[in-house]
Protein backbone atom coordinates (compact mmCIF):
# COMPACT_ATOMS: atom_id res chain seq x y z
CA UNK A 1 0.00 0.00 0.00
CA UNK A 2 1.52 3.63 -0.87
CA UNK A 3 -0.05 6.53 1.55
CA UNK A 4 -0.26 9.65 -0.60
CA UNK A 5 -0.50 13.20 1.70
CA UNK A 6 -0.53 16.19 -0.29
CA UNK A 7 -2.99 18.79 -0.54
CA UNK A 8 -3.22 19.20 -4.20
CA UNK A 9 -5.97 17.07 -5.03
CA UNK A 10 -4.86 17.14 -8.98
CA UNK A 11 -1.62 15.49 -7.85
CA UNK A 12 -2.57 13.02 -5.77
CA UNK A 13 -4.97 11.84 -8.38
CA UNK A 14 -2.07 11.59 -10.64
CA UNK A 15 0.16 9.45 -8.73
CA UNK A 16 -2.81 6.83 -7.68
CA UNK A 17 -3.17 6.68 -11.91
CA UNK A 18 0.52 6.45 -12.11
CA UNK A 19 0.67 3.42 -9.47
CA UNK A 20 -1.70 1.37 -9.87
CA UNK A 21 -1.09 1.51 -14.05
CA UNK A 22 1.43 -0.82 -12.56
CA UNK A 23 -1.16 -2.17 -9.93
CA UNK A 24 0.12 -0.19 -6.86
CA UNK A 25 -2.54 0.04 -4.44
CA UNK A 26 -2.97 3.61 -2.91
CA UNK A 27 -4.70 5.67 -0.40
CA UNK A 28 -4.87 9.56 -0.59
CA UNK A 29 -5.36 11.99 1.93
CA UNK A 30 -5.66 16.14 1.61
CA UNK A 31 -3.01 16.53 5.21
CA UNK A 32 -1.55 14.78 7.57
CA UNK A 33 -4.09 15.05 10.25
CA UNK A 34 -6.69 12.86 8.03
CA UNK A 35 -3.85 10.63 7.55
CA UNK A 36 -2.87 9.76 10.98
CA UNK A 37 -6.35 9.41 11.93
CA UNK A 38 -6.93 6.76 9.47
CA UNK A 39 -3.90 4.68 8.03
CA UNK A 40 -3.59 1.00 9.38
CA UNK A 41 -0.46 0.88 11.53
CA UNK A 42 -0.56 -2.67 10.72
CA UNK A 43 -0.53 -2.52 6.96
CA UNK A 44 2.82 -2.74 5.15
CA UNK A 45 3.06 0.90 3.70
CA UNK A 46 4.91 3.86 1.88
CA UNK A 47 4.68 7.23 2.31
CA UNK A 48 4.69 9.99 0.29
CA UNK A 49 4.34 13.21 1.85
CA UNK A 50 4.64 16.71 0.76
CA UNK A 51 6.95 19.02 3.35
CA UNK A 52 4.89 21.76 2.84
CA UNK A 53 1.03 21.56 3.98
CA UNK A 54 -0.85 23.37 5.76
CA UNK A 55 -1.63 22.69 9.14
CA UNK A 56 0.65 19.98 10.01
CA UNK A 57 3.29 20.22 7.35
CA UNK A 58 5.41 16.57 6.51
CA UNK A 59 7.99 16.24 9.71
CA UNK A 60 5.58 16.49 12.78
CA UNK A 61 3.82 13.59 11.48
CA UNK A 62 7.29 11.66 10.25
CA UNK A 63 8.10 12.24 14.44
CA UNK A 64 4.55 11.00 15.07
CA UNK A 65 5.24 7.66 13.25
CA UNK A 66 8.38 7.09 14.31
CA UNK A 67 7.27 7.73 18.05
CA UNK A 68 4.80 5.11 17.10
CA UNK A 69 6.92 2.73 15.68
CA UNK A 70 5.14 3.05 12.72
CA UNK A 71 8.03 1.71 10.07
CA UNK A 72 7.01 2.75 6.73
CA UNK A 73 9.55 4.17 4.52
CA UNK A 74 8.83 8.01 3.92
CA UNK A 75 9.34 9.67 0.61
CA UNK A 76 8.95 13.63 1.22
CA UNK A 77 8.24 15.87 -1.91
CA UNK A 78 8.47 19.44 -2.16
CA UNK A 79 7.50 22.38 -5.18
CA UNK A 80 10.31 24.38 -2.92
CA UNK A 81 12.89 22.35 -1.40
CA UNK A 82 16.48 23.39 -0.10
CA UNK A 83 19.44 21.60 1.27
CA UNK A 84 18.89 22.19 4.92
CA UNK A 85 15.34 20.53 4.19
CA UNK A 86 16.12 17.54 2.57
CA UNK A 87 18.81 17.03 5.20
CA UNK A 88 16.90 17.64 8.38
CA UNK A 89 13.93 15.03 6.16
CA UNK A 90 16.87 11.84 5.55
CA UNK A 91 18.47 12.62 9.22
CA UNK A 92 14.69 12.16 10.83
CA UNK A 93 14.66 8.76 8.46
CA UNK A 94 13.31 9.90 5.14
CA UNK A 95 14.33 7.47 2.61
CA UNK A 96 14.73 10.46 -0.39
CA UNK A 97 13.70 13.63 -0.93
CA UNK A 98 11.71 14.49 -4.40
CA UNK A 99 11.16 17.46 -6.12
CA UNK A 100 7.87 18.69 -7.73
CA UNK A 101 7.14 18.19 -10.69
CA UNK A 102 7.41 14.53 -10.62
CA UNK A 103 9.65 12.29 -13.15
CA UNK A 104 6.95 9.38 -13.61
CA UNK A 105 10.03 7.05 -14.06
CA UNK A 106 11.50 7.88 -11.08
CA UNK A 107 9.08 8.06 -8.93
CA UNK A 108 7.99 4.49 -10.22
CA UNK A 109 11.52 3.05 -9.29
CA UNK A 110 11.94 4.56 -5.78
CA UNK A 111 8.17 3.50 -4.51
CA UNK A 112 8.78 -0.05 -5.59
CA UNK A 113 12.37 -0.53 -4.11
CA UNK A 114 10.65 0.94 -1.06
CA UNK A 115 7.55 -1.05 -1.26
CA UNK A 116 9.88 -4.13 -0.97
CA UNK A 117 11.74 -2.69 1.75
CA UNK A 118 8.39 -1.96 3.93
CA UNK A 119 7.84 -5.89 3.30
CA UNK A 120 11.08 -6.39 5.34
CA UNK A 121 10.78 -4.10 7.47
CA UNK A 122 7.00 -4.63 8.67
CA UNK A 123 8.28 -8.29 9.07
CA UNK A 124 10.82 -7.66 11.27
CA UNK A 125 8.75 -5.25 13.23
CA UNK A 126 5.91 -8.49 13.54
CA UNK A 127 8.58 -9.93 14.69
CA UNK A 128 10.29 -7.90 17.45
CA UNK A 129 6.75 -6.72 18.51
CA UNK A 130 6.32 -10.79 19.17
CA UNK A 131 8.89 -11.23 20.72
CA UNK A 132 8.41 -8.12 23.01
CA UNK A 133 4.78 -9.49 23.81
CA UNK A 134 6.48 -12.94 25.05
CA UNK A 135 8.83 -11.02 27.03
CA UNK A 136 5.97 -9.44 28.81
CA UNK A 137 4.93 -12.77 30.37
CA UNK A 138 8.43 -12.98 32.47
CA UNK A 139 8.45 -12.58 36.46
CA UNK A 140 11.06 -9.44 36.99
CA UNK A 141 13.65 -12.54 38.71
CA UNK A 142 13.29 -13.82 35.36
CA UNK A 143 14.29 -11.15 33.52
CA UNK A 144 17.23 -10.35 35.28
CA UNK A 145 18.00 -13.90 34.45
CA UNK A 146 17.32 -13.42 31.09
CA UNK A 147 19.60 -10.34 31.31
CA UNK A 148 22.26 -12.13 33.01
CA UNK A 149 22.62 -14.88 30.56
CA UNK A 150 22.27 -12.18 27.57
CA UNK A 151 25.52 -10.71 28.94
CA UNK A 152 27.16 -14.21 28.87
CA UNK A 153 27.20 -15.35 32.41
CA UNK A 154 26.39 -19.09 32.97
CA UNK A 155 24.32 -20.54 35.94
CA UNK A 156 27.07 -21.39 37.71
CA UNK A 157 28.26 -17.63 37.78
CA UNK A 158 24.57 -16.48 37.99
CA UNK A 159 24.41 -18.54 41.18
CA UNK A 160 27.11 -16.90 43.01
CA UNK A 161 25.21 -13.81 43.99
CA UNK A 162 23.54 -13.87 47.19
CA UNK A 163 20.64 -16.20 47.40
CA UNK A 164 20.79 -18.15 44.50
CA UNK A 165 22.08 -21.68 43.49
CA UNK A 166 22.45 -23.17 40.63
CA UNK A 167 19.65 -25.41 40.67
CA UNK A 168 17.15 -22.25 41.38
CA UNK A 169 19.32 -20.41 38.18
CA UNK A 170 18.29 -23.33 35.77
CA UNK A 171 14.52 -23.51 36.93
CA UNK A 172 14.19 -19.59 36.11
CA UNK A 173 15.79 -20.79 32.89
CA UNK A 174 13.51 -23.57 31.86
CA UNK A 175 10.54 -21.38 32.65
CA UNK A 176 11.71 -18.62 30.68
CA UNK A 177 11.87 -20.64 27.92
CA UNK A 178 8.89 -22.32 27.65
CA UNK A 179 7.25 -19.03 28.41
CA UNK A 180 8.70 -17.05 25.48
CA UNK A 181 8.02 -20.59 23.57
CA UNK A 182 11.54 -20.66 22.33
CA UNK A 183 13.18 -23.31 20.69
CA UNK A 184 16.22 -22.50 23.20
CA UNK A 185 17.51 -20.27 25.43
CA UNK A 186 20.61 -19.81 22.33
CA UNK A 187 17.98 -18.82 20.20
CA UNK A 188 15.96 -16.48 22.27
CA UNK A 189 19.10 -14.24 22.89
CA UNK A 190 19.73 -14.02 19.54
CA UNK A 191 16.35 -12.84 18.53
CA UNK A 192 16.50 -10.68 21.60
CA UNK A 193 20.35 -9.15 20.00
CA UNK A 194 19.23 -9.44 16.71
CA UNK A 195 16.00 -7.31 17.04
CA UNK A 196 17.64 -4.88 19.96
CA UNK A 197 15.08 -5.57 22.26
CA UNK A 198 15.83 -4.20 25.87
CA UNK A 199 14.58 -6.99 28.35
Amino acid sequence: MVHIVDEDEDLRQSLVFLFESVGIQTLTYPDAASFLSEFDPAEPAVLIVDVRMPGLSGFPPQEQLLARDFPAPVIFCSAHSDIPMSVRALRQGAVDFLEKPYEPRKMLEVVQEQLLEATRLFARHRRRLEIRSRLETLTPREREVLRLVISGLSSQVIARRPGTSVKTVDVHRARIKVKTESESLATLVRDVLQNQITV
